[in-house]
């Protein structure tokens, strides 16, 4: 019996330490954003929740599984370069919360808190749909055409403004920034900016 007993609390030890560590091996930590977020808790417990996050988006990529996987990997080595910042640690606290925003936006992980439709540059037909998500940095799915794209909210003198900061798969950078019925839509490509009115002509 009191073998059994003592098994258990081993068994619940390792089980425990597992549920509080990331989601990677901490013995094989090949960085210093690994080694700083295995020895923090806060990190340690983003670092599983981006896990789950990228596992729910796996599943449903289906044939752009492959492409979700690289640019995975991107995000990692974009995340190891936090050595360079002057707070690694906000830094790598950063790359997680907004790795998180993308992924819940691009793969909608979550039901959108809200959605709205804007007409740009005076043309109806250039619709810019917008959807937003709750995340814990908050976070915007624009639609375009065939393109989509996502952003994650930034400091604004006035209104809200959500920028995909021209980092997330293949974009170049869109924000939009909004303000009562009106709105700033911003595109950044590699021949340039070009940025449009837009006004709203829907909210769900």
């Amino acid at each position: 019996m009191i073998r059994v007993f003592s098994g258990l609390l081993v068994v619940l030890a390792t089980s425990a330490g597992a549920q509080e560590g990331p989601s990677f091996d901490c013995a094989n930590a090949g960085s210093t954003a690994e080694e700083l977020i295995c020895a923090d808790a806060g990190l340690a417990a983003l670092d599983r929740r981006v896990a789950q996050r990228y596992a729910a988006a796996l599943d449903k990529a289906g044939g752009a599984a492959g492409e979700l996987r690289a640019y995975q990997r991107g995000w990692i080595k974009g995340r190891d370069e936090c050595w360079k910042a002057e707070d690694e640690r906000a830094c790598v606290e950063g790359e997680y919360l907004r790795r998180e925003a993308e992924l819940v936006a691009r793969w909608m992980l979550e039901e959108p808190t809200g959605t709205v439709f804007w007409a740009c540059g005076g043309n109806p037909a250039n619709e810019v749909v917008t959807m937003f998500f709750d995340t814990e940095l908050p976070s915007v799915r624009f639609e375009q055409g065939d393109i989509v794209d996502t952003g994650v909210q930034v400091m604004a003198a006035s209104g809200a403004r959500y920028d995909s900061g021209g980092w997330y798969e293949g974009s170049f950078g869109r924000s939009i920034w909004m303000k009562g019925e009106g709105a700033v839509y911003s595109e950044h490509g590699p021949e340039g900016s070009t940025i449009y009115a837009c006004v709203l002509t829907q909210r769900r």
